[in-house]
């Protein structure tokens, strides 16, 4: 399904229905959706553990209130400077 333009075409006109929240992402992040669920539904049902689904769903559901907030879009998006590596956790500690 992935693979076929029609089909990833129409399902994105159906997931809106699902997902409202999709309609916040630009149109090339909801096909990214797609194509990412449909391979998290596949792999969890090989596994019979729907967590991998819920993760997906998940982090495009945040990337989806991302872009609805203008202002932290702008935020995220603006170059910034590189404060180098973060320590593990616990590091600062020894």
């Amino acid at each position: 399904m992935k693979h076929e333009d029609q089909t990833r075409s129409l399902v994105t006109e159906v997931v809106p229905e699902a997902f409202p929240w999709v309609r916040f992402l630009p149109r090339e992040d909801v096909q990214a959706f797609v194509v990412e669920l449909v391979d998290a539904l596949e792999g969890a049902e090989a596994l019979c553990n729907p967590a991998p689904v819920a993760q997906v769903i998940t982090s495009w559901r945040h990337t989806a209130e991302v872009h609805a907030d203008p202002e932290l879009l702008a935020v995220l998006q603006r170059d910034g400077d590189d404060f180098g590596a973060v320590p593990a956790p616990g590091a600062a500690d020894a």
